[in-house]
C-alpha cells in the first residue's frame, strides 16, 4: 500500500467512533481489498474490549480483507449486533458471498450470540443468502431479535433460502429450550413476489413473535399478502406492518382486515400504494373501528379509495385517541369530500392527524371503479394460467436439453414460431424456438426501424430470469439483435436510445405511449448489453443520466438499477 493511501486511511480511521461497546466505520469510504487495506481496522477491532456493536456500513470490503476482518471477530464473542449494510459497494456479485461465508463462519467460531443483523443495501441477489445462510442456522443465531435485509436483491429464490433458514433457526434453537423470537424482520424491494412472501409467510407463523415487519415494494400480489396476513394472526405482539407499494386488491385488503381484527397491539399500518380499493378500505376500516386501540398511524393513500369509503375510513378513528396520522391522500375523493373529512375529524377533535390531501386524483365514476376491477381479476386470473402453464411447459424440457445450447436438434413440441413468442413472449417459449432463437429474432426483425427495434428488445427482455438457461438465452438473443442494428449505417442510434427511454417511462412523449409494467427485465439486459463492444460508449451517459433520476418505477426495481448503474461508472 502506498504512504500516501496509508496516511489517508489513518485520517479516516481517527474519525471512528467508539463508546457503549460499539466500534464505528460507519461512512468512512474504506476502500479494504486486500490483508494490507484492513490492518488498521483489524487493530482497532483487536484491541477493543468488550466489543458488542460493530458499524462497517458505507465501506467496501472484498473477499481477502473480510477474510482477516473474521479472524479477528473469532475472539470477540460479545459481539452482539452487526451493522453491516452497505459494505460491498462496487463490489462483483461473486465477490460478496465468500465474504459473507468469512464474517458469520468467524461469529460462529466466537461463540457470538447476536441480537441485530443489518446486511441491508448489499446486491448479492440470491447466491449472497447462501453467504450467510449457515449462519442463520447457528447457535449465534438462536438469540436474533432483528434482522435486516432491505434492498438486496434476494428475489423468490433467495426468499425460499432465508425462510428455510429461519425454521431451521427456530427448530434447532427450539430443541435447546430458548427458540428464535425474531421480532424486527426487514426485507422491502427484494423482489420476493408471491413464491418468496408465501415462504416466509410459513417461517412467520412458526416463530410467533414478531413485531414489525417491513416488507414494501416486493412485488407481491393477493396470493401473498394472504399468507402473510395468515401468518401475521399468529403472531399476536405484532405493532408495526408495512407492506407500502404492493398489490393487495380487494382479496388481499380483506384478508388482512381480518387479520387485523385478532390482533390487539398494532400502532401503525402502512398499506399505501397497495391498491385496496373502496372494498377493501371498507374491510380495513371495519377492522380499525372493531378495536385497535394503540392505533398511532393508518397510512391507506394511493391507493385507489373513492368518497364514500374514505368517508368510512374516517368514520372508524373517532375512537383512536392513540392516532398521530391519518394517510389518504393521492385517492379519487374530489373537493367535496376533502372538506367533509376535515369536518368529520374536527367533529372528533382530530383534525391535525389527517395528513396532507394535495396529491387528490378528484372523484371518478363508480362505474370506472368497478371496470378497473373487473379487467384487473381478469388480467390476474390470465397471469396464473399463464403461470401455471408455464410450470407444466418446463417441466415438459428436461434440463439438458435447456442448458445444451450447442445441441443441433431443436427443442421437442409443442412448436414455437418467432411471430409467437413476440406476441405473448415467454421464458419457455424462448427456450422452445431452439438453439437459433436468437438468429432467427435478428432476422425477422426490421432494424431500420428504430421503433420495431425498441420493441422487440423490450419483448426478449421482459422474459428475463436470473436462471441459467434463460438468462443465457436473453442475452445471446439481445446481442444478436442490437448487433446487427447497431452495425447498420442507417440506424439511428440516438433515437433508440430516446424511444427506449420513453417505453421505459423515463422520457416523457408528446404521443401516448403505453410502459413496459416492470423495469426489472430490461434494466438487467440493459447491464449485459451495455458491455458489449456493438454498445455505442457515447450513449452510455445518457443512460446514465436517466437510470439516475428519481423515479418510483426505478425504485422497485432497486437492485437491477444498481447493477446497472454500477456497469455504467466502470465504463
Amino acid at each position: 500500500m502506498a504512504s500516501e493511501d496509508i496516511t489517508k486511511l489513518a485520517e479516516s480511521l481517527a474519525k471512528t467512533k467508539v463508546g457503549g461497546g460499539q466500534l464505528s466505520f460507519k461512512g468512512q469510504s474504506l476502500k479494504l481489498n486486500t490483508a494490507e487495506d484492513a490492518e488498521e481496522v483489524i487493530k482497532q477491532i483487536e484491541e477493543f474490549d468488550g466489543l458488542e456493536a460493530l458499524r462497517l456500513e458505507g465501506n467496501t470490503v472484498g473477499v481477502e480483507a473480510a477474510r482477516v476482518i473474521a479472524k479477528a471477530l473469532e475472539k470477540k464473542s460479545e459481539l452482539k449486533r452487526c451493522h453491516w449494510s452497505d459494505m460491498f459497494t462496487g463490489r462483483l456479485r461473486s465477490e460478496i458471498p465468500p465474504a459473507l461465508i468469512s464474517l458469520g463462519d468467524a461469529l460462529i467460531a466466537a461463540g457470538a450470540q447476536l441480537v441485530e443483523l443489518d446486511l441491508s443495501d448489499n446486491a448479492f441477489g440470491p447466491d449472497g443468502v447462501r453467504g450467510f445462510e449457515a449462519l442463520l442456522k447457528s447457535p449465534a443465531c438462536y438469540t436474533l431479535q432483528e434482522l435486516k435485509l432491505n434492498n438486496c436483491g434476494m428475489g423468490i429464490g433467495g426468499g425460499k433460502i432465508l425462510a428455510a433458514a429461519l425454521k431451521e433457526c427456530h427448530r434447532k434453537s427450539s430443541a435447546q429450550g430458548k427458540p428464535l423470537a425474531l421480532k424486527i424482520f426487514v426485507a422491502g424491494r427484494n423482489r420476493l413476489e408471491n413464491d418468496g412472501a408465501t415462504a416466509l409467510a410459513e417461517a412467520f407463523g412458526i416463530i410467533g413473535t414478531l413485531e414489525e415487519v417491513h416488507m414494501p415494494q416486493n412485488g407481491i400480489n393477493h396470493p401473498g399478502i394472504t399468507a402473510l396476513a395468515q401468518a401475521f394472526a399468529i403472531n399476536p405482539l405484532l405493532k408495526v406492518i408495512n407492506l407500502n407499494d404492493n398489490t393487495f386488491t380487494e382479496k388481499g385488503a380483506v384478508a388482512m382486515a381480518d387479520t387485523l381484527k385478532a390482533l390487539r397491539q398494532i400502532e401503525v399500518i402502512n398499506f399505501g400504494d397497495c391498491l385496496v380499493r373502496s372494498k377493501g378500505a371498507v374491510a380495513i376500516a371495519d377492522a380499525v373501528k372493531e378495536g385497535l386501540h394503540k392505533l398511532k398511524e393508518l397510512n391507506l393513500s394511493f391507493c385507489e379509495i373513492k368518497r364514500d369509503a374514505a368517508l368510512t375510513v374516517a368514520e372508524a378513528i373517532e375512537d383512536k385517541t392513540e392516532l398521530e396520522k391519518l394517510d389518504l391522500n393521492g385517492n379519487c375523493l374530489g373537493e367535496e369530500v376533502c372538506e367533509q373529512l376535515h369536518e368529520i375529524l374536527e367533529g372528533f377533535n382530530m383534525a391535525s392527524v389527517l395528513g396532507s390531501l394535495s396529491d387528490d386524483e378528484g372523484e371518478e365514476d363508480d362505474e370506472e371503479e368497478e371496470e378497473d376491477e373487473d379487467e384487473e381479476e381478469e388480467e390476474e386470473e390470465e397471469q396464473q394460467q399463464l403461470k401455471e402453464r408455464g410450470a407444466e411447459e418446463q417441466e415438459s424440457l428436461t434440463p439438458k436439453k435447456i442448458i445444451d445450447s450447442q445441441a443441433s436438434t431443436p427443442v421437442p413440441s409443442p412448436p414455437v414460431d418467432v411471430a409467437t413468442f413476440l406476441a405473448f413472449p415467454s421464458p419457455e417459449k424462448l427456450l422452445r424456438l431452439g438453439p437459433k432463437c436468437s438468429v432467427l429474432i435478428a432476422q425477422q426483425t426490421d432494424t431500420s426501424d428504430v421503433e420495431k427495434v425498441v420493441a422487440t428488445l423490450l419483448r426478449i427482455s421482459s422474459v428475463f430470469k436470473d436462471e441459467a438457461p434463460v438468462k443465457t438465452a436473453v442475452h445471446e438473443t439481445t446481442d444478436a439483435l442490437m448487433k446487427k442494428a447497431f452495425s447498420s449505417a442507417t440506424f439511428n442510434s440516438d433515437a433508440f436510445i430516446s424511444n427506449l427511454l420513453v417505453h421505459m417511462g423515463l422520457l416523457k412523449s408528446e404521443e401516448k405511449i403505453k410502459t413496459v409494467p416492470s423495469l426489472y427485465g430490461i434494466l438487467m439486459t440493459l447491464n449485459h448489453m451495455v458491455q458489449q463492444d456493438y454498445f455505442p460508449k457515447n450513449l452510455a451517459p445518457v443512460l446514465s443520466a436517466f437510470v439516475t433520476k428519481p423515479n418510483r418505477a426505478l425504485d422497485s426495481c432497486s437492485f437491477a438499477r444498481h447493477m446497472l448503474l454500477q456497469t455504467l461508472h466502470q465504463l
